[in-house]
């Protein structure tokens, strides 16, 4: 079915569509509503129809397309290490179907680390939300713990494979004493559901950090948020889907790294929390919301 940009119901497809002749593109959209085991299905769905090229917003999205088509083109987006998922041979040499975008997570989750220690200075215990069935969960709790121990800061790890995991989890961190909570493993139940996360984690008077853009988190309570930006990266994948309609192969097009990374602060919830925001990283955020 034909989508024009005004019909679209989700922002993630809104925003690569927006760089698209949507005259002429057909956009088949498919959403797992923030349950992971849906995707392998979803994707198996769209190799059968079947479509010309596949659009992947997700390290869990992109492995299980790439195990349900070894030749149509997929293109990932916000992708957490590429290489060492073997979802391509090198960045500038990806090889074989997929080419797109890789995001930065690890980096991304340890510099929200620091900066959670900037907003919290006394800060010497952090609780790391996980979802151990996110592929990147692994990789990322390791980073942490090397940022850590730079930091001089504790970690504690808690899990949350179901939505219903989530406000134990915060209780569990704030039960622990926790003096801080990163919300480590972007996708798409923690995203879904991040009220359940935010709005305990307030209400306990624990400062929240999320490894990822401020894309909503911020004005859903979170203190603070980095991360590559999602629009960004959207508006850039439908180059390569562009190119590759043109007859350029994925495996000749390299894969790209963010080029735009946005800071959200939460001002509202600084003062809830009796917290001063240094003026240097108020200058640096691409949104704050004000008390």
């Amino acid at each position: 079915m034909l989508r024009r940009k005004a019909d679209m119901p989700k922002n993630f497809v809104a925003e690569f569509t927006e760089h698209a002749d949507d005259a002429w593109i057909r956009v088949e959209a498919r959403y797992a509503d923030g349950n992971i085991d849906r995707v392998p299905d979803l994707a198996r769905e769209l190799v059968r129809m079947p479509v010309e090229i596949i659009v992947a917003p997700a390290t869990p999205i992109v492995r299980a397309v790439k195990e349900a088509t070894a030749t149509i083109p997929i293109v990932m987006v916000n992708t957490a290490d590429p290489v060492g998922f073997g979802f391509v041979a090198s960045l500038a040499r990806p090889g074989g179907n997929i080419t797109g975008l890789a995001n930065l997570t690890l980096e991304q989750a340890a510099k929200n680390l620091e900066l959670l220690k900037e907003m919290v200075p006394k800060l010497s215990k952090v609780g790391v939300l996980v979802n151990p069935g996110a592929p990147d969960a692994g990789p990322v709790w390791d980073r942490l713990q090397s940022a850590a121990r730079q930091l001089t800061v504790t970690l504690q790890r808690f899990e949350a494979r179901k939505p219903d995991d989530l406000e134990a989890s915060v209780t569990e961190a704030v039960q622990q004493q926790c003096g801080g909570l990163l919300v480590s493993t972007i996708e798409g139940m923690i995203f879904q559901h991040r009220s359940r996360i935010l709005q305990p984690a307030l209400t306990m008077r624990l400062p929240t950090a999320v490894a990822g853009p401020p894309y909503d988190f911020v004005r859903s309570g979170a203190l603070m948020s980095y991360g590559a930006s999602s629009p960004d990266m959207f508006g850039r994948a439908a180059i390569f889907v562009d190119k590759i309609l043109k007859g350029a192969k994925p495996g000749d097009i390299p894969v790209e790294q963010p080029a735009k990374f946005q800071m959200g602060i939460n001002l509202r919830i600084a003062a809830a929390l009796g917290l001063k925001v240094p003026p240097s990283l108020l200058l640096q955020a691409d949104e704050v919301i004000q008390p």
